[in-house]
């Protein structure tokens, strides 16, 4: 492999004679055999990723901590299912992303449940689990519990804090800034701890925080752990996610291990953490790099190549003006032979559908396959039926065998739910 053009790619990944190879699988093929666009995810890297996380906070912490996958950065249940088997907790922020949880055999006690505007249905059915641990937003959800909860209840819960620091990222995804919709401000979060504490049947177990998403800079994990110290000691720590990746070869993230390090490192120094229970919650970090997605070109005109998917698949480029790169599969450009930019554009009816600028493809033309790297995040999760398209199908790949394991959408799905 080139590493110009396939360090952004799974790690269980080659390119052969300019094919790209998904976990042993040739990805032309895979089209040809499931259609596009198509998630196709490698298991392998997924699992190495898990243990990868799992094992740098072992090393950081001891066993008193919980890698927690941050599930709406893909809901997916055979994707929660080996989470699940690799040992990680899970974080949900819904009622559906619970029922998803649950289905893949995340355990109750090993559940994190998120949400600024939780409904009376999702605390009750949050209640009846028990042992599950309730992220706790605002006031008025802390007067709700007071109306769920029977005196003899045990709820877990955290209070979260909005520790009042800019992250470096886009402005849709910071959300531990002052005037976030999400948590407790700082001079809030004192009443929200008291009230908590005298309420029957709450168990508190501690503080929450989530600074942002997509973050390369460590410092303001560390600006935001210090405002956390002003509330006092607890027995747990949630100090959320957030990690980048690179998503073009231009990017530098951070290694996942040195995130860990100075995470942990900071809430020993300022919590005094040592022996709490923490809790880290990498979502993007866990599942995009090990994905990408499969296109067919429909049309090629001028420097524009116009494929079967867009912002029905990938809404990222629309949302934050995310950048990506993409190849044709089985004609991969490396070094020597660079291939001449194109814009890639969906067949959506926007004209801001445009999935990547500039990227260099190698003669492309109708029926080719392109191929766009790290959409395992926010991709699946976000996907829409735009225009009446039908949602692409997920597919998992490892040792040369690949299966589905969500199918793609029909049109007769478009109206299923119609009376």
């Amino acid at each position: 492999m080139a590493a110009a053009t396939t360090s952004v790619y799974p790690d269980a990944s080659e390119v052969r004679d300019g094919r790209l190879v998904i976990g042993g699988c040739d990805a032309v093929e895979l089209a040809r055999e499931f259609g596009t666009p198509a998630y196709v995810m490698a298991e392998d890297d997924l699992r190495a990723r898990a243990r990868e996380l799992g094992g740098a906070l072992a090393a950081a912490h001891g066993p008193r901590g919980d890698v927690v996958y941050a599930s709406k950065a893909l809901p997916c249940t055979a994707v929660l299912a080996i989470f699940a088997e690799e040992g990680l907790a899970v974080d949900v922020a819904s009622a559906g992303e619970l029922h998803l949880a649950l289905r893949a055999g995340h355990v109750p006690e090993r559940i994190y449940v998120h949400g600024n505007a939780k409904s009376v249905a999702e605390l009750e059915a949050v209640a009846a689990l028990g042992v599950a641990t309730l992220v706790v937003d605002n006031f008025d959800e802390i007067d709700r519990l007071a109306d769920i909860l029977e005196p003899s209840a045990r709820q877990r819960a955290m209070v979260r804090v909005t520790p009042g620091v800019e992250a470096d990222t886009h402005a849709a995804v910071v959300t531990g800034h002052a005037g976030s919709k999400f948590g407790f401000a700082l001079h809030e979060a004192p009443e929200a701890i008291a009230r908590l504490r005298a309420l029957a049947g709450v168990e508190l177990r501690g503080l929450h925080m989530h600074i942002g998403s997509q973050l390369f800079d460590l410092d303001a994990y560390r600006a935001a752990i210090a405002a956390l110290a002003s509330l006092g000691d607890f027995d747990a720590y949630d100090l959320g996610g957030g990690l980048g990746v690179a998503y073009t070869t231009a990017q530098r993230a951070p290694a996942a291990a040195a995130w860990v390090q100075a995470v942990v490192g900071a809430a020993h120094e300022l919590l005094g953490a040592r022996h709490a229970h923490l809790a880290l919650e990498p979502g993007r970090a866990l599942v995009a790099c090990a994905g990408v997605t499969l296109y067919g070109v429909e049309s090629v005109k001028r420097d524009i190549v116009a494929v079967d998917g867009g912002m029905s698949d990938n809404l990222r480029p629309m949302l934050y003006g995310a950048p990506y790169e993409a190849e044709v599969a089985d004609r991969f450009t490396g070094d020597s032979e660079p291939g001449t930019p194109f814009r890639l554009v969906g067949k959506h009816c926007e004209s801001g559908d445009v999935l990547a600028t500039g990227v260099a493809l190698r003669d492309p033309r109708p029926g080719d396959v392109v191929v766009t790297p790290v959409t395992g995040a926010y991709g699946h999760a976000l996907a829409n039926n735009y225009n009446g398209v039908p949602r692409p199908p997920v597919i998992l790949c490892a040792g040369g065998g690949a299966r589905v394991v969500v199918r793609r959408e029909t049109v007769e799905d478009l109206h299923a739910r119609d009376v």
